[in-house]
């Protein structure tokens, strides 16, 4: 199965080529595959002639980037995603888009894939307008992800603020398993809630304690989801 990346530099597509024995997996950087010019896209489906496309392309963190500069965010994340949807959509290509968890509210947690959604950062308004494009193609797959590297990059980590973390090299085994299921539509993909000082703590134990009032982002203080669906598909 040729399996193409967008993002190909990031720390996920990365994550993905050292679990990607069972894959032809293309890693393709801004210079190869420009997700803005959608006849950039076509060339590379044209070139490389792939069955999937992983899409981790993506403006993220520093978040206060979607409020400082909203035409990139809207460039990269919700027409650039659109972009890879059509070229998708014009050569039969599955579409797998790495979304996040913070398009459900954050208010009360333990989110299913049918709650209703209300982003409450430009950030994840970005990501659920990259959703939209998705859910107009039949043949895509959205991963709503609360995803972090390891190792933890930070020495701090939110002692008030909880999710379904899941570590990358774990998010990107089941997005194998998923794509070779051909799984198709929304899933949750985490873990346990647990604040995110209490995931990272249990492989960092010099981890220090950070409260989101300390910081300028807005970020949602229960974002964590229930994995039902999840859990049954891959039974």
């Amino acid at each position: 199965m040729n399996i193409i990346i967008s993002g190909g530099k990031s720390r996920f597509s990365r994550e993905l080529q050292n679990q990607s024995s069972n894959h032809n997996l293309i890693p393709l950087s801004k210079e190869e595959m420009d997700i803005t010019d959608i006849e950039s896209i076509e060339l590379a489906l044209q070139k490389y002639k792939p069955q999937v496309f992983i899409h981790t392309a993506a403006l993220s963190r520093p978040m206060n980037l979607h409020s400082d500069n909203p035409d990139k965010s809207i460039s990269l994340n919700i027409i650039g995603t659109s972009n890879c949807v059509l070229a998708c959509i014009k050569y039969n290509v599955k579409f797998v888009y790495i979304s996040t968890d913070f398009v459900y509210p954050g208010i009360t947690g333990n989110y299913s894939e049918e709650d209703s959604l209300l982003p409450i950062n430009k950030y994840a308004w970005s990501k659920l307008g990259g959703e939209c494009a998705c859910m107009l193609y039949d043949n895509s797959l959205i991963l709503r992800m609360g995803m972090y590297d390891k190792p933890f990059p930070h020495n701090k980590a939110f002692i008030d603020v909880y999710k379904s973390c899941i570590w990358n090299t774990e998010a990107a085994e089941i997005t194998f398993r998923l794509i070779d299921r051909d799984a198709k539509g929304i899933f949750n993909v985490g873990g346990e809630r647990k604040s995110i000082f209490d995931f990272v703590s249990q492989e960092n134990l010099r981890i220090l304690t950070e409260t989101k009032n300390n910081i300028q982002e807005n970020i949602p203080e229960d974002s964590s989801m229930n994995i039902t669906k999840l859990k049954k598909f891959l039974s």
